[in-house]
């Protein structure tokens, strides 16, 4: 890949820090309110900021409606002179850090605190999948066509027929980001996964199986983002912004989603960077379902198109592995908090480059690549973002 010159404004002098987790539950009584509440006390008993300290806000949530960010202001005690609602689900992590991150250069916030929470009990998922977009509401879910499960076996079918992956090669990703949430104490998932017990699952939506789908939970993850001589002063560990992008709507034309907007764009990527795909130690992919991993390994230049069974066959996938990706279990193996998933990835990283992995940590890691990747339509995703953030 040829490592060019990027023309847009760097995010040089940006840091990242106090990665935030609010510890999943499978069901909760309590609203997103409640979730977005307990990661900015976290946010603040972490960084020994005082609340009034922090100066900008990012939210992203799906059941936090029909309150939006500004709402959610006046229910905490804030009063930033920078605010963003980002409702863009697996997408939001990459587009909270590039907004917040132009917020701090430009002098419009000194602390940013990026926010994503969502509730999930057996009603508020039902809301939310009838509720999603107009497309869900008219053309789907009338149907019976209750979620993405099936949108997504369209969509794996697809690139199965295309490039000759098989659920082996699917069961390879979710089965080593298993292996890496046993090592993650927010992990939902606790047990061990074979290969054999992945192929053997109950089928949910030819050819997606049981362990091709995220577990729905409540949670929040969350981040601070600021300039790097501010992260010094507060003596905080933090990674540095070396490069982010994003895109929406991306090859239209494709009937079927088999490439993503990272292709578009990762030549930028790297260019701000300064680096390679070569020159990245873990990957951190939103991984709603395991083609859409597939689908990152090849966008972001890890392999060809259509080389994403051949690379998942010659990696092995877990934190100590030949190619690191998702270390904290993923979604798959970790759940997925609602927009929180799209943070997930975020918070991983930042843990990677500032030494708070723990058992789980990538040796001697200095480039993380964090993607994002959200709502969903018929055939595709229309927003993908990712960064690549650099020890400090």
């Amino acid at each position: 890949m040829t490592n060019r010159r990027s023309s847009r404004t760097s995010y040089e002098g940006v840091a990242v820090a106090v990665p935030v987790t609010v510890p999943y539950v499978r069901y909760s009584t309590y609203n997103a309110h409640w979730f977005i509440g307990q990661a900015l006390h976290a946010l603040v008993k972490s960084s020994g900021l005082a609340k009034e300290q922090i100066d900008g806000l990012t939210v992203s949530s799906f059941s936090l409606s029909p309150d939006t960010a500004v709402g959610v202001t006046q229910h905490l005690g804030l009063s930033p002179r920078w605010l963003d609602h980002i409702p863009t689900g697996g997408a939001s992590g990459v587009m909270s850090l590039r907004r917040a991150a132009r917020a701090v250069q430009a002098g419009d916030a000194d602390v940013v605190a990026c926010v994503a929470a969502d509730t999930n009990h057996v009603d508020s998922f039902r809301l939310t999948l009838g509720s999603f977009s107009h497309f869900a509401r008219d053309a789907s879910y009338p149907y019976g066509s209750g979620g993405p499960n099936s949108i997504f076996a369209f969509i794996t079918a697809n690139y199965m027929r295309t490039y000759g992956a098989t659920r082996e090669d699917f069961g390879r990703i979710a089965v080593d980001q298993r292996s890496n949430a046993l090592k993650n104490p927010n992990a939902l998932f606790k047990k061990p996964l074979t290969l054999d017990e992945y192929m053997a699952a109950r089928p949910i939506s030819d050819p997606i199986h049981l362990f091709d789908c995220v577990m729905p939970c409540a949670g929040a993850e969350a981040f601070l983002v600021m300039r790097e001589e501010r992260a010094r002063e507060l003596g905080l560990p933090h990674a540095l912004v070396r490069g982010a992008i994003e895109r929406h709507n991306a090859y239209a034309d494709d009937p079927v989603m088999v490439r993503g907007g990272w292709r578009m764009d990762r030549d930028e990527l790297y260019a701000q960077a300064g680096a390679t795909p070569a020159d990245i130690d873990f990957v951190q992919t939103y991984d709603d379902y395991p083609v859409i991993v597939m689908l990152q390994f090849e966008d972001l230049g890890f392999c060809d198109k259509g080389g994403g069974p051949a690379f998942v066959r010659a990696h092995t996938m877990t934190h100590d592995g030949s190619f690191p990706n998702n270390t904290s279990g993923g979604q798959l193996s970790a759940g997925q908090a609602g927009a929180a998933g799209g943070f997930l990835g975020m918070t991983e990283a930042i843990r990677q480059l500032t030494g708070q992995a723990g058992e789980r940590a990538v040796r001697d890691a200095k480039l993380g690549l964090v993607t994002g990747f959200g709502m969903v339509t018929y055939d595709r995703c229309l927003c993908t973002g990712a960064v690549i953030l650099g020890a400090s």
